[in-house]
């Protein structure tokens, strides 16, 4: 995803769908309604004719893989299949193990490979070759082959593969060092060396019955004794025995790879199963020896081997076997949050008309049409939900308008269109359009990007318009973009199998040439879910199963490696040198922190792997703990400027903290320029649908694919879909069931419903919710009961706005409170089917002292902490750091209020915030951030109660506090 301008002109516009024409000219082909041409519109770009390939491959060349640059230019450039990285060369094969040398630095994770380490194989005949080609491909290996005359060359080699398997015509291996090895296995009389060079370990595995020459130069030779085949393999260590257990596969060639998946609906499991094919060419011994990313391994009862390797991805296990497995848990997707929003309905349609008001006038390529896509088809239904039937009118038709204009390559006259089409080019299986951009076209790049928000919004109009997606009418050029960027038909002539898509690595790639030092790579992952999204709703509205379960497939898997890699979420895989919260882009032999393929402003470095954030995001808010990381690292990188994507940091902000989200959206909406695929109205939607209801409850799926369980403070609210004209009960996997009527949402806590469920009223508030003793460390509250509604089956009592108590009477003793301490205490009402009452009356109580404490403040080795009375209405807060801070945020609420956040003021090393607003007996809760030699630390929580005038104004007496280890690590 790159960023441009948008313009948007104010004005009222509604597009009207294109007559379909009846002519054709030559080169049009017609599917249902629409049509793709297979000449180029004058002008149009293309990609390269020639493709570096053997007679042997005769089916559609896979681009966007991890090794792609083998096709595209005479060798290739560095690849990075983890543990190896190679490279083909002139000479021959270059191969290097970066495992023990991996790089890190406060911006990036490195294990690149250059051209002198580790060593090379070629030929003993020939010292070069013309070229290398791709002689064959599967899954997740390939076979390279170097032929000058009769002397020929082949590696075969793949992801997660220790090994590197040759076979020879005319010559022996011929391996070239940058210095002499070292052998520390075998001598010149046997097939096996074990060796080091570099650092790093190899077991070289000749025939039986070889010899080397030129042990002790840098320059070895393996004399075959009349066979032509020989192996490499990278070893984790440099143990004999290590070597003996390696040497069990060496001779076992992998010739096939398959990654075959399944998805479990009633369990909402996926399941994928990677099998090699291997032939012996000594022995009887089949399998191999797998290494498996942290992704795989995590997810996988597979019996590991003791081996690792260390990788920019984390730790590799090892496994052996022909085959392993994992399994994954679907969480559901939905095609829109449920209207359950804490929002003003008047005040999102004013968004909602806004929204409807703008005229589209930014770049019309394939990406930004599908920016705008994405953008309407996200706005539609919530305008639905707000009962803006004009808006939602007009966001469908101009999809449909959109949509139907690109899905058609001849004009009205049934000439070729000059833009706004697809063209399929029939040398490298693709189809493209135009006009292109970013590389699209010639490169053949980010076609899951651009074609995914294509995709979704057609599954938006299928939700409510079947027939447009019927094959006799649309639904034929939406399929066929699904089979340009992941087709799962591997004998399909036209496209290669899951191009944008590795299954091995388990995520996207977005170059189509991967002609890059630093292998392939891939920036925007949550532009990659969206897509897959797409598929899901697609294929539900539609009822093609198959489509739908291939979405699940790659949803499920990318977003485990998007936790794993992309934010590391469990904090098990990115070393803590790098400094940073979240990667921004993903390469074959690097991880970027800070930096986008156009910029390194914060907000965007961390915002390529949120947006678009519609209802296909949620997987985003399954870690609260790591979005609140990821957050507040951004804060530090920006200081607090969102610019240009408020928007998407405030929703994204919403998964951590929605208080802090709505206060920062409503203070900076009506200067807001939402980001170019997003609008006002969505951001709203988001922002108060999870303030409501909380975030994903990843420990619970359903038996149907469309649905959500969000928990907030204890309390879950379950969502499903029906995309079909039949009702549908759908069945969680902790017990509960909802029904859900044709074509509509359903969302509850138990059995039954209806859309709307027929108990959907929330019981009446508590009232009158009082303390009645308090001491220095338990509070009694009593409250009366919430009579008007029938079924109140208990009470929730928040103590500063978190769950403190579950009961069934009217009185609650909240224990473990802390001596002199303010707290501010809520009740709500909850009925038999779930449903939650607003919160009552705010009580403010001020437990007593220990023994004659106060509060306010405190003092430590590191920063003294105090509050004084400036007025009837105003408090000062300080704080003063024992050594010099470049910057100190405070960070505070005033009873029932919002949270706010402000940078302090440096008063001759007291750090100063005033609050205003204050009376007498009004509680503010508050905590620091600071800095210290680098770091960034956060102070536990103070709190005080405004008691004092301005005429007796002291400095509240400090009590001693706990030493507060580092939060995170600050970089400059």
């Amino acid at each position: 995803m790159k960023k441009t301008l948008l313009c948007l002109l104010s004005a009222s516009l509604i597009f009207l769908a294109a007559p379909v024409s009846t002519k054709a000219f030559s080169g049009e082909v017609t599917q249902g309604a629409g049509s793709y041409s297979t000449t180029l519109p004058a002008g149009a770009a293309t990609p390269q004719n020639e493709i570096y390939k053997t007679a042997n491959v005769n089916s559609p060349m896979p681009t966007n893989d991890w090794w792609s640059s083998l096709a595209w230019v005479p060798y290739s450039e560095a690849q990075y299949p983890h543990p190896l990285a190679l490279k083909n060369q002139q000479n021959g094969l270059r191969i290097f193990n970066p495992s023990g040398k991996i790089t890190v630095n406060p911006g990036y994770i490195a294990g690149w490979m250059d051209d002198v380490n580790d060593f090379s194989v070629g030929h003993s005949v020939s010292a070069s070759f013309p070229d290398a080609k791709v002689d064959g491909f599967s899954d997740w290996f390939v076979k390279s082959l170097f032929q000058s005359g009769s002397n020929k060359m082949s590696a075969t080699y793949g992801h997660g593969s220790p090994y590197v398997f040759f076979e020879f015509g005319g010559g022996n291996p011929k391996l070239s060092f940058n210095g002499v090895p070292e052998v520390w296995s075998g001598s010149a009389s046997s097939p096996v060396l074990g060796i080091t060079v570099n650092g790093s370990h190899y077991g070289l595995f000749g025939p039986s019955g070889s010899t080397w020459s030129g042990l002790g130069t840098s320059t070895l030779i393996n004399q075959l004794n009349g066979k032509n085949y020989f192996t490499v393999a990278a070893l984790p260590d440099k143990a004999t025995a290590t070597l003996d257990k390696f040497q069990q596969y060496a001779y076992s060639f992998v010739t096939n790879s398959k990654a075959q998946y399944s998805y479990n609906e009633a369990s909402s499991e996926v399941t994928t199963t990677f099998t090699v094919a291997t032939t012996a060419k000594e022995g009887t011994q089949s399998g191999t020896i797998f290494a498996l990313y942290p992704h795989q391994w995590k997810n996988s009862s597979q019996p590991l081997l003791g081996y690792t390797y260390n990788s920019v991805r984390g730790l590799m296990k090892t496994a052996e076997g022909a085959s392993f497995q994992t399994k994954m848990k679907f969480t559901g997707v939905l095609p829109s949050l449920p209207d359950l929003g804490s929002y003003d309905k008047n005040t999102l349609n004013s968004y909602i008309d806004e929204a409807k008001a703008e005229v589209y006038s930014g770049d019309r390529d394939t990406y930004w049409t599908g920016k705008r896509l994405g953008k309407l088809a996200a706005l539609a239904p919530i305008a639905d939900q707000a009962g803006n039937t004009a808006a939602a009118t007009q966001f469908r038709n101009e999809i449909k308008s959109r949509l139907q204009d690109w899905f058609k390559a001849s004009d009205s006259s049934g000439n070729l269109k000059s833009s706004s089409l697809f063209v399929y080019n029939n040398n490298w299986g693709t189809l493209i359009g135009y006009p292109d951009s970013f590389g699209s076209a010639v490169e053949l790049n980010d076609h899951h990007f651009h074609y995914g928000y294509f995709i979704k919004a057609a599954a938006e109009i299928a939700r409510v318009d079947k027939s447009w997606a019927s094959n006799s009418q649309w639904g034929q050029m939406v399929q066929l973009l699904i089979r340009d960027i992941a087709n799962t038909d591997r004998s399909d002539s036209k496209f290669p199998y899951l191009r944008n898509f590795d299954p091995y690595a388990g995520h996207t790639w977005a170059s189509g040439h991967a002609k890059f030092g630093d292998g392939n790579n891939n920036e925007s992952s949550s532009e990659a879910m969206n897509a897959w999204a797409g598929l899901i709703l697609w294929g539900e509205a539609t009822g093609n199963t198959q489509t739908r379960d291939l979405g699940i497939y790659l949803y499920t898997t990318e977003m485990n490696a998007i936790n794993e890699y992309w934010f590391d979420v469990h904090g098990t895989n990115t070393p803590a040198g790098m400094q940073s919260a979240t990667a921004s882009m993903i390469w074959g032999g690097k991880t970027v922190g800070n930096a986008t393929w156009w910029t390194n402003n914060a907000a965007e470095v961390h915002g390529i792997n949120w947006l678009p954030i519609t209802s296909a995001s949620l997987y985003l808010t399954q870690y609260s703990d790591y979005a609140a990381k990821n957050y507040n690292d951004l804060l530090r990188k920006s200081g607090g400027n969102f610019s240009p994507w408020e928007d998407i940091v405030y929703m994204y902000r919403a998964i951590s903290d929605p208080s802090d989200a709505k206060a920062k959206f409503s203070a900076r909406v009506a200067a807001m320029t939402p980001e170019a695929g997003n609008s006002k109205a969505n951001a709203y939607h988001w922002i108060y649908n999870l303030d409501a209801l909380g975030n994903i409850d990843r420990s619970i799926t359903a038996n149907s694919p469309i649905y959500a369980v969000f928990h907030k403070n204890g309390v879950k609210t379950y969502v499903a879909y029906n995309f079909t004209n039949q009702v549908k009960t759908v069945t969680f996997s902790d017990g509960h069931t909802i029904t859900v009527q044709p074509n509509t949402f359903n969302t509850g806590n138990g059995s039954g419903g209806g859309n709307p469920q027929p108990d959907t009223e929330a019981p009446s508030i508590p009232a009158n919710v009082r303390a009645t003793t308090k001491t220095a460390s338990v509070v009694t509250l009593e409250w009366d009961a919430a009579t008007d509604n029938v079924g109140v089956t208990g009470y929730i009592v928040y103590k500063n706005g978190a769950q403190a108590a579950e009961i069934s009477g009217t009185s609650a003793s909240i224990t473990g409170l802390n001596a002199a301490s303010t707290y501010s205490f809520t009740v709500k009402a909850r009925d038999a089917a779930g449903n939650l009452s607003a919160a009552s009356n705010a009580v403010g109580v001020t437990t007593e002292p220990a023994s004659g404490g106060n509060e306010g403040g405190g003092e430590t080795e590191d920063y003294k902490v105090g509050a004084r009375f400036v007025s009837d209405h105003e408090a000062l807060l300080q704080f003063t750091p024992k050594t010099a801070s470049a910057y100190v945020d405070v960070h505070y609420t005033l009873t029932g209020g919002q949270q706010l956040n402000y940078r302090m003021t440096n008063n001759g090393g007291v750090w100063e915030q005033r609050i205003t607003d204050l009376d007498i007996g009004k509680a503010v809760s508050y905590w620091f951030t600071y800095e210290k030699a680098g770091l960034q630390y956060e102070t536990p929580s103070f709190s005080y109660t405004h008691q004092q005038t301005a005429s007796t104004t002291t400095d509240v007496p400090q009590l001693p506090l706990p030493s507060i280890d580092p939060v995170f690590e600050k970089t400059s």
